[in-house]
């Protein structure tokens, strides 16, 4: 029996609201999950209007093809966000996109269902596969990989300043026993961690890095973020909600050189600055977080920051 795992959508007004929805517009939702955000569009889309949904997760792809059984507007596609420009292209949508929407990280029912074994809470297979079906598990990944590799992971990827003390406990306890569960793997983490921080678990952060370096997760927001740029038509918007300072940084990094432009690169007094250096995005508005309502109600909220840009060229 499958068991329902419920997801509470985060920003999801502010997150539509800021797409600007025409209804007649063509919009991507990167991140269908299960739904939240793509129900939403479709409530303020006409009957010419057009909404793409991204998911790797299959579980959220079952949901998104009930979702395009009852509506014929909407289209789920199991692929990564990063891949977006290839398939739209091939749709003939590319840069005829209004707005796109990229709700980034883990949802709560992966989170929760200790058979996808992304969280530490609850003992479960060590996968922390997006999709199941492909690419490395984390059990795989982190009984084979060099330890330098392994601290590279938590430090960069979760921000864990005792990564090498950590993924020296990782390589010498698998030299005895293969990691093959999360509780195992957190409890070792959890040992190895010498200064725990108030109110998280010692292996979050060390978890969160796993995670990271088993999806590609920065890689593929890299790429999604230059795709987006490309496929939006003039006016189109990039709404983008990050749960975690490593996102948030690329998404603010991003949007903030592309507003700039590169006329820095030119000589100075030129009399007409080329089109081609001039900036691709507006920003629109200041970063916008969850209310204090919301965080009551859903405190995964708590670290979310949306950010909007709208394209100019």
């Amino acid at each position: 029996m499958t068991t329902a795992y419920n997801h509470v959508t985060v920003l999801l007004d502010e997150a539509v609201t800021a797409l600007a929805v025409r209804p007649a517009g063509c919009y991507v939702d990167g991140t269908f999950g299960r739904g939240g955000h793509s129900r939403l569009i479709l409530q303020q889309l006409g009957g010419d209007g057009r909404l793409l949904g991204f998911d790797k997760d299959p579980l959220a792809i079952a949901e998104g093809q009930k979702l395009a059984a009852e509506d014929g507007r909407f289209v789920v596609v199991q692929r990564s966000f990063a891949e977006m420009a290839e398939v739209l292209a091939e749709r003939d949508l590319a840069g005829k996109v209004d707005g796109i929407l990229l709700d980034l990280g883990v949802s709560s029912p992966q989170l929760d269902d200790p058979e996808r074994g992304f969280s530490f809470m609850q003992d479960g297979p060590l996968d922390m596969r997006m999709d199941p079906s492909r690419g490395v598990s984390a059990a795989q990944w982190i009984n084979t990989a060099a330890e330098e590799d392994i601290a590279r992971a938590f430090k960069e990827y979760g921000e864990e300043r005792f990564s090498r003390r950590m993924a020296r406990a990782v390589v010498l306890r698998r030299a005895e026993q293969p990691f093959e569960r999360t509780a195992d793997l957190a409890k070792v983490l959890t040992v190895a961690n010498p200064a725990w921080e108030k109110g998280k678990n010692p292996a979050t952060r060390a978890f969160q890095g796993l995670r990271i370096q088993v999806n590609g997760e920065l890689e593929d927001l890299q790429s999604g973020l230059q795709a987006a740029l490309e496929v939006l038509a003039v006016g189109g918007r990039l709404v983008v909600i990050s749960f975690h300072s490593l996102e948030d940084r690329m998404v603010k990094q991003f949007m903030r050189v592309q507003a700039k432009g590169e006329a820095d690169r030119l000589p100075r007094n030129l009399p007409v600055i080329p089109k081609v250096f001039e900036p691709r995005l507006k920003l629109m508005g200041k970063p916008q977080f969850a209310s204090d309502a919301e965080t009551r109600a859903n405190p995964r909220s708590r670290s979310a920051v949306m950010r909007v840009a709208e394209k100019l060229r």
